[in-house]
C-alpha cells in the first residue's frame, strides 16, 4: 500500500489553539463579508435569465455588452464560456422579455442558444429559503446519527467541523464573489457528506484506542489516532483534490463554481477532521471534569 508517512507522530492536537485562531479569523471576516458584499447569487437563487450562446464569427465580450448598452437594452453579465461561447444573464425583472430582448440585442449576428434556464425573482426567493433548510435538516440528521453510533460528544464535534467547513467555504465565495448557483449547493452538500467521513475515520479510530489504551489521556490518544489516520486522510484527499482543481481550471465557466467549491471544500474538510473535530472532544471533556470538580467541591 502507497504511504505517505511511515509511523507519524506529530503534535496535531498541540496546534489546536493556532487552528482554532485562524478558523476564527477566516470566518468571522467572511461573516462580516456577507454583511457588507453578500454572495454572488446566480439565476437559480437571484431570478433571471441564463443564456449560453455560441457565436459562428469571432466577437468579443465588450462588442456583446456595447451591442445591449447602445441599443438602451440594459448591462448584462456577460462571460466567456468557450471559442466564440458566452454565458449571458438578464437580471430577473426581465425574465419574461428575455427572448425578444436578446433578439433585439444581437440583430444582425448568427448565433445558437446551447442552453437557457430561467427563473422567476419568487421562485429564486424561494429556492434559498429551501437551500437553508436542507443544510438546517441535513445537520440535525447527522447530530442524531452520530449520537447513536457514537456518543453525543462525538456528534457536537462533528457537527461543529461540519459548520466550519460551511462557513469558511461560503466565505472564500463572499470574498471573491464566485456566482452561489444549484449547482454550488450540491457543492456544499457533498462537502458535507465527504467530510463527515473523514471525520468517522477518525472518530472510530479513537473510539478503539479509547479501549487499547485505557487510562492513557484524552489528549494523547486523539493525537494518536489522528497520526495514525493520517496516511488514509491524506491520499483519499489528495486524489480528490487533483481531479477538482483539474474541473476548476479547465472545465470552463459552467463546471468552475461546483469544482471550485470541491475544492476549498476538501482542503478544509480535511483541515477541519484533524484540527476541530478531534480537539472539540478534548475541550468538552475538560469542561465536563472543571463542573465534576466544582460539584466535588460543594
Amino acid at each position: 500500500m502507497l504511504q505517505f508517512f511511515k509511523k507519524p507522530n506529530y503534535n496535531i492536537v498541540g496546534k489546536g489553539k493556532i487552528a482554532f485562531i485562524v478558523s476564527i479569523v477566516i470566518i468571522v471576516a467572511g461573516i462580516i463579508s456577507l454583511f457588507v458584499q453578500g454572495l454572488n447569487y446566480g439565476v437559480d437563487f437571484a431570478g433571471g435569465a441564463k443564456m449560453q450562446i455560441k457565436f459562428n464569427e469571432s466577437i468579443s465580450a465588450e462588442e456583446l455588452r456595447s451591442m445591449f448598452t447602445e441599443k438602451d437594452l440594459g448591462n448584462p453579465e456577460i462571460k466567456s464560456s468557450g471559442e466564440n461561447e458566452y454565458m449571458i444573464t438578464i437580471n430577473a425583472n426581465e425574465v419574461e422579455n428575455s427572448d425578444d430582448l436578446l433578439k433585439e440585442a444581437l440583430t444582425g449576428l448568427n448565433y445558437s442558444i446551447l442552453q437557457i434556464d430561467k427563473v422567476g425573482p419568487k421562485m429564486g426567493y424561494e429556492m434559498r429559503n429551501n437551500s437553508l433548510q436542507a443544510i438546517g435538516i441535513a445537520l440535525l440528521l447527522i447530530l442524531i446519527y452520530i449520537t447513536i453510533r457514537f456518543e453525543f460528544k462525538f456528534a457536537i464535534g462533528a457537527v461543529i467541523a461540519l459548520l466550519h467547513d460551511v462557513l469558511v467555504t461560503l466565505a472564500f465565495f463572499s470574498f471573491f464573489q464566485w456566482e452561489f448557483s444549484l449547482p454550488v449547493l450540491a457543492a456544499f452538500m457533498t462537502i458535507v457528506g465527504y467530510s463527515l467521513n473523514d471525520t468517522i475515520v477518525v472518530y472510530d479510530r479513537i473510539r478503539e484506542n479509547i479501549k487499547i489504551h485505557k487510562g492513557k489521556p484524552l489528549k494523547e490518544v486523539i493525537n494518536l489516532s489522528v497520526n495514525q489516520s493520517l496516511a488514509r486522510t491524506i491520499i483519499t484527499s489528495l486524489t480528490t483534490f487533483v481531479v477538482v482543481l483539474i474541473l476548476a481550471i479547465f472545465g470552463g465557466q459552467v463546471l468552475f463554481g461546483f469544482s471550485i467549491a470541491m475544492v476549498v471544500g476538501i482542503i478544509v474538510g480535511t483541515y477541519s477532521s484533524m484540527f476541530v473535530a478531534a480537539p472539540i472532544l478534548i475541550a468538552w471533556e475538560h469542561r465536563f471534569k472543571e463542573k465534576e470538580g466544582k460539584n466535588k467541591k460543594k
